[in-house]
């Protein structure tokens, strides 16, 4: 089956056809062939055609090629039993798309190559990508970064770099750190240029830092030209400038801003890596002179064995080739041709010893030589194979993701001297770190603070604040009501003499307040919205309507400003952003009914609260039954005793004594509970006893709109036509023009609406809010407004609300903890009192479930407490408590054993309660190997307290 034909850009083959025939001739003289085999083997080896298209008169084209034969000898060199070998067919690229494009050409068509290394610049590869693709000859750039190109509409294009895009996120982490809201961006006219500016305007914009200007450099531009652009840059008043582009043009960029006095102090400038990785090309004078204080975002390469004994052979090889140059640093490119080359050679080795064959789609005589080249039969397993290639290379682990290198860290450096100095990183997970610790933890983070010390252009250690005050004159037009009435807010005052306005009032006083508290200069101009002769030029809806055409730049007013000074209820209108608040009559909410009492606590936890008693009553029951006699007796006593113990604490009353460690602990731990609980509900109850409360007669615009109420809005608000999209009807609006209008219509009963305004940027919304916070608020007031209203704040009124579970958890947690730690202490000491009961092989499984139940219902006459009791009455008449031990005995019979084991469960008990008999002295009136029975035995005067026993059996 054929191979589908790729679509291809007509008008671009047509081109490439064109100029194919006279660059392929000018290289037929004398291609560059680089065979990376030993010729010992070239007999057993099978070599694969491989094309390497770089710029020879570069100086990364130059290291790339060698890197590349470094690469491919150093592989097969540790590899001699590889059964392929790796022919490079290198062409000069001569700096020109089309150039690259044909030489591309002619390795596919000629050469038939397996895959081609490079080429070296973004726009080449564009050219060439279309020829991998219609031939399935995967391109592999080790110098390609820009982010329009990718494997996703370019399957067969392998990046063995970094995308430019990929740094983003570090730029915007530096700019978040220092708190600059504003960056320029600066970047060479030209495809390595325009490639990051969508990615990099997006990752500032998601730090609310806003890109004001973006200034483009073409590559061949004069010292003229790009002074003339940095004169306009510095009338603006943003100081941050990010710089992308290459060292050739940077060191002349960064000369003039010298020279016209943009590298002082105050300015800021972030290099991407695009001049960072190259920072070693850059004139050092340049560098030493020019570009002191620079912040830079730097490829990271760790140090390993492997990149120093590289760098050992790369000297050693430049000297041998080079014997009168000395050696130039190597930069990232060399180190990314260096781990391609070696991917390549890897997944040809992968592939196995197929037949690397073309299979041309047209043989026709009428057809160009765009149409005549073939298709590689092995492109798309040896571009599976690139894919699935993993080692340890120059720069880390090289792993391709989405046909690319992904890197997750970035080294901050800051250039002073002759070198960038590294002052911290920037990791995927970490964000910004001071080092590349490995416990580090998975918080991100963007302080400045993980940064070591930073020189600042100028020789400053202080951080720039990023702006400076703009030097074009240019000021911000604002727009300000002319109203009757509400003076106090916005007054214009018109003087006819000389035909100027001024404007003044509370809502400008904050105005004025608030552009102090922004963190960059704003100038402006207030203009006041009127006619000639000094009367109101419209409503406020006519004053948006200019900010919409662009005629101004704001609109200030009592419209956008006002302060609370009454009971007021925000709500959002669902139509429209604007916040508004409704001035409406209170009631006084003072609870007056008999169940008040109840108030104070959330319905959850009053439940709370009393199912703890009622598991505090049970765990106590537990811990004390068995050894106190005051949780002895019926079982109705035990649990009236029981829940008597347990709420008593409430009032501090429990009279009943505790003889158990682990119910003392218990009690103390609910005790300090229930103290918090009194002392809250005792302060909750009194408030509401005593306090007055406020409360709104209307809370929300849709209960408004259900009450049938007159709703009353200033004359000329945005809000009249707001209501009547809410369905609220003409005869229910009434517009006012004046406090003293506003005051009668309230004295009639209605409710009123004001608008409050809504800041529509970030910074806008910031400085209010510190205004709104500090001290100049209250000074401002105190200016306009001399006397207090008696309207309450709803947001201040005195309320006192219900006191909740969640404020108390804390509290149920730890005592439910401590009960139930008890209870598994004292299971423990039971289960291992009756061992020999539940390891019985003699009896059932139900047998051994009712022992231990009779054992936990009665008593421990072996405890402590019966022991000291005992021992107390023995020491007074040892006989008489003899004699008063057995006082009854009666129904005593000799009988025979049972023929089965049914009793076997009464003799381990009978064992068991005849102990205490013999621990006092009284006579064991039981025959060995016979069975009797003992009823209703009373012992009485063995202890103080007294004991049972029934049912004994022997």
């Amino acid at each position: 089956m054929m191979t589908p034909r790729i679509s291809f850009d007509a008008d671009m083959l047509l081109f490439l056809a064109l100029s194919f025939s006279a660059i392929v001739v000018s290289s037929s003289d004398g291609p560059h062939l680089a065979v990376a085999q030993s010729s010992d083997n070239s007999a057993t080896t099978i070599p694969v055609n491989v094309g390497v298209i770089v710029d020879l008169k570069t100086w990364v084209g130059q290291m790339g090629l060698t890197c590349v034969n470094m690469s491919l000898s150093d592989f097969y060199s540790s590899n001699p039993s590889h059964k392929t070998r790796l022919v490079l067919n290198v062409r000069d690229s001569e700096g020109d798309e089309v150039a690259a494009a044909a030489a591309a050409l002619d390795l596919i068509k000629n050469k038939q190559v397996q895959a081609i290394i490079g080429p070296q610049s973004s726009g080449q590869a564009d050219f060439i990508l279309h020829l991998g693709n219609k031939s399935h000859v995967p391109i592999i750039s080790f110098s390609a970064t820009n982010p329009f190109l990718s494997s996703i509409r370019n399957p067969y294009f392998i990046r063995a770099a970094q995308n430019d895009s990929s740094q983003v996120k570090a730029i915007s982490a530096v700019v978040q750190a220092f708190g600059w809201r504003e960056a320029v961006l600066i970047y060479v006219d030209n495809e390595f240029g325009e490639g990051i500016i969508p990615s990099l305007t997006d990752a500032l914009e998601e730090v609310d830092t806003r890109v004001s200007h973006r200034s483009l450099i073409p590559p061949s531009a004069t010292d003229d030209q790009i002074g003339l652009e940095l004169y306009k840059l510095m009338t603006m008043q943003t100081r941050v400038f990010i710089v992308h582009m290459l060292p050739t043009l940077g060191q002349r960029l960064f000369a003039k801003a010298k020279e016209v006095g943009m590298m002082e102090r105050g300015y800021v400038w972030i290099l991407t890596n695009g001049i960072t990785d190259l920072l070693s090309s850059v004139d050092s004078s340049v560098v030493a002179s020019s570009m002191q204080g620079i912040l830079g975002i730097k490829t990271y390469v760790p140090h390993t064995r492997n990149l120093d004994n590289f760098m050992v052979q790369w000297k050693k090889k430049f000297q041998q080739d080079n014997p009168s140059v000395p050696s130039p640093p190597l930069n990232i490119f060399g180190y990314y041709a260096y781990d391609a080359a070696r991917a390549l050679a890897m997944a040809v080795e992968e592939m196995g010893t197929g037949n690397f064959t073309f299979q041309i789609l047209n043989a026709s005589t009428d057809v160009t030589d765009l149409d005549t080249f073939g298709v590689s039969q092995t492109g798309e397993k040896l571009l599976q194979e690139l894919a699935n290639t993993t080692f340890m290379g120059l720069t880390g682990n090289f792993s391709l993701v989405d046909g690319q290198l992904e890197s997750s860290v970035f080294q901050i450096v800051n250039i002073n001297g002759n070198a960038a100095r590294g002052i911290g990183f920037w990791t995927l997970k970490n964000g910004l770190l001071r080092d590349l610790n490995p416990f580090h933890t998975n918080k991100y983070s963007t302080s400045k603070s993980n940064f070591g010390t930073i020189i600042w252009p100028g020789d400053s250690t202080s951080i720039p604040k990023g702006w400076e005050l703009p030097t074009n004159g240019k000021s911000l037009k604002i727009l300000v009501p002319v109203k009757d009435g509400f003076k106090q807010y916005v007054t214009v005052t018109r003087d006819p003499t000389t035909n100027t306005s001024q404007v003044t009032g509370y809502c400008i006083d904050i105005f004025r307040a608030v552009i102090e508290k922004m963190p960059y200069a704003v100038t402006y101009e207030l203009i006041p919205f009127a006619f000639p002769n000094g009367s109101s030029a419209g409503g406020y809806n006519d004053m948006i309507d200019q900010v919409y055409y662009q005629n101004y730049d704001a609109v200030v007013s009592d419209m956008t400003i006002r302060a609370n000074r009454s009971l007021y209820v925000e709500f959002t209108l669902p139509y429209t952003e604007s916040m508004g608040a409704m001035l409406v009559p209170y009631k006084n909410n003072k609870s007056k009914n008999a169940w008040v009492f109840l108030k104070p606590l959330t319905w959850d936890l009053w439940l709370t609260t009393g199912c703890f008693f009622v598991f505090i009553a049970l765990v106590v029951w537990i811990l004390e039954h068995q050894i106190n006699e005051d949780f002895g007796g019926p079982a109705a006593h035990q649990v009236g005793t029981s829940l008597w113990f347990s709420f008593s604490t409430m009032v501090f009353a429990q009279r009943e004594r505790s003889f158990s460690n682990l119910t003392r602990f218990v009690v103390i731990v609910w005790v300090f509970v229930v103290l918090i609980l009194t002392q809250s509900y005792t302060a909750s109850l009194s408030s509401l006893l005593v306090v007055q409360n406020y409360q709104p007669t209307i809370t929300d615009m849709y209960q408004l709109l259900n009450s049938g109420e007159r709703v009353g809005c200033q004359y000329d608000s945005f809000l009249c036509e707001t209501l009547k999209q809410m369905k609220f009807g003409d005869d229910r609006l009434v517009s006012y023009q004046s406090v003293e209008e506003c005051d009668a219509l309230l004295s009639k009963g209605s409710s009123r609406v004001f608008p409050k305004g809504s800041p529509l940027v970030p910074d806008i919304s910031r400085a209010i809010l510190n205004v709104i916070e500090g001290n100049n608020m209250t000074e401002i007031e105190k200016a306009w407004f001399t006397s207090e209203t008696n309207c309450l704040d709803s947001t201040s009124s005195i309320s006192s609300n219900s006191l909740g579970l969640d404020s108390f958890w804390g509290l149920f947690l730890i005592a439910g903890a401590v009960a139930v730690l008890a209870l598994l202490i004292y299971m423990i000491r039971f289960v291992k009192r009756n061992w020999h009961v539940i390891t019985s092989s003699s009896i059932s499984l139900w047998q051994k479930i009712v022992a231990l139940g009779k054992r936990f219902y009665e008593r421990d006459v072996n405890s402590h407490i019966f022991r000291k009791g005992r021992f107390s009455d023995r020491s007074m008449d040892d006989g008489a408590s003899e004699h008063a031990a057995v006082e009854i005995l009666e129904n005593i019979n000799f009988r025979p054993s049972p023929p089965s084991n049914t009793s076997q469960i009464n003799d381990i008990l009978t064992i068991e309660q005849v102990t205490p008999w013999a621990e006092q002295g009284l006579p064991n009136h039981v025959d060995e190997g016979c069975h009797k029975i003992a009823r209703n035995v009373e012992l009485a005067n063995v202890t103080k307290r007294g004991t049972y026993l029934n049912n004994l059996r022997c």
